[in-house]
């Protein structure tokens, strides 16, 4: 007997994508309305900021599904239809445009959006942020040979995005508040491994620098200045200081929000027929016990399952481990696990060639892991962090023993 409910999923992104897929695999017969704010398919964004920002080719590879899926599966899309208001007493959401819409269970995705800077001259054309396919392109066009680029901000987007500009020759220059890039997740050490990347591919990066302002000519950005009055001439501003869950909907239904949208471990919210999934979800993670809230692409395609089987009031929960990617330049990293800046860092490999392992210890515990142009070793670093063993650390920088034997 066909179910007869009806699912809602708020989100045109990959989580609200494979929430979708998710719910038909685990056996969902019932309606599946999927509301997305852009236009565009559900797609991934990885490919922004990475091969499709360098190119501008092979864009079809981020979308999660071809259309016909949608229709195959009975996935109802509303695409460029923003969703207003939830109103959870009476299981309806509300667009823009007045539709309104019953749901019995609701899917919130609504990801997150790039933190905007309030400083003189910020809305000046030509001040850009990385997060739609149509951003992309204003950046894959922006970056010219000879174009003068300038970044404020030196996070993972940042960074990504200042290696297509610098390799497509335009003359570029990162402005990094903190004394390196990226230093608060990777602590100094390895974060040195990044700025001396992009000094090597001739970027200009100033680190402890403050903005005060950006400049105009006839309402275009012409200049970046710092707080201690130094001019930098700019044709592009690239702004990347993090993003912000969307929590707007989240916090008029009245659900608890700190830093996301508060879910347990099936991602439910604090109205049992509301979930949440991917960018906005503060989930309680049943291995590392804590709350997490994770921004990354493999979260955003791996935990909708998880909530799927809480949706339908099955067991399952959501514990993979975070897990990003970076490439730039030459070099192509993965990352495992839950590192800070105070934990000891173990290194195997090369730093210099840039060719390594680096593992993040607490109390001789291995909680992180990256490697750098080295591969299919994730699985034997996630190996080491779920035992929770303390290791030595002296095996653990030795490349002759292998990774598997050093969990018991």
């Amino acid at each position: 007997m066909a179910d007869k409910r009806r699912f809602v999923i708020v989100g045109g992104g990959l989580a609200g994508a494979k929430g979708a897929e998710a719910l038909r695999e685990q056996g969902f017969d019932g309606e599946i309305e999927l509301y997305a704010a852009e236009p565009h398919l559900p797609y991934e964004r990885p490919p922004l900021s990475k091969a499709y920002l360098k190119t501008g080719e092979n864009l079809a590879e981020a979308f999660v599904h071809e259309r016909s899926w949608y229709t195959e599966h009975g996935v109802q899309l509303h695409l460029g239809t923003r969703v207003s208001r939830v109103d959870p007493a009476a299981h309806v959401i509300e667009t823009e445009s007045g539709e309104r819409m019953p749901y019995d269970r609701l899917l919130l995705a609504t990801g997150s959006v790039p933190r905007r800077i309030s400083l003189p001259g910020a809305d000046l054309d030509g001040v850009l942020y990385l997060r739609t396919i149509e951003d992309s392109d204003r950046l894959r066009a922006a970056f010219k040979p000879g174009a003068r680029v300038v970044f404020v901000g030196g996070g993972w987007i940042g960074l990504e995005a200042a290696s297509a500009a610098a390799e497509a020759g335009a003359s570029v220059t990162v402005l990094e508040a903190l004394e390196l890039p990226l230093v608060r997740v990777l602590g100094s050490r390895i974060a040195e491994v990044f700025a001396q990347l992009h000094r090597e591919h001739g970027v200009d990066l100033r680190t402890s620098v403050q903005v005060a302002s950006i400049e105009g000519e006839s309402g275009r950005a012409s200049a970046v200045v710092l707080a201690d009055g130094t001019r930098l001439p700019a044709d592009t501003v690239v702004v990347g200081v993090g993003a912000a869950p969307l929590v707007e909907l989240a916090e008029g239904a009245g659900l608890k929000v700190d830093n996301g949208v508060l879910v347990d471990a099936q991602g439910r919210t604090s109205d049992r027929d509301i979930f949440a999934a991917g960018d906005i979800a503060n989930h309680e993670h049943p291995s590392l016990g804590r709350r997490i809230r994770v921004e990354h692409w493999a979260n955003a395609l791996n935990q909708p399952a998880a909530v799927a089987s809480g949706m339908l009031d099955g067991d399952a929960v959501y514990d993979d481990l975070p897990y990003f990617y970076t490439d730039q330049y030459d070099l192509g990293m993965e990352y495992i696990g839950m590192g800070g800046p105070d934990d000891e860092v173990v290194v195997r490999g090369d730093l210099q060639t840039r060719e390594f392992i680096a593992f993040w210890l607490s109390n001789g515990r291995v909680v992180a892991g990256m490697n750098v142009n080295i591969w299919d070793v994730v699985d034997d670093i996630k190996g080491l962090i779920r035992s929770g063993q303390t290791v030595d650390p002296t095996l653990l920088a030795d490349p002759d023993v292998p990774l598997a034997s050093l969990t018991r």
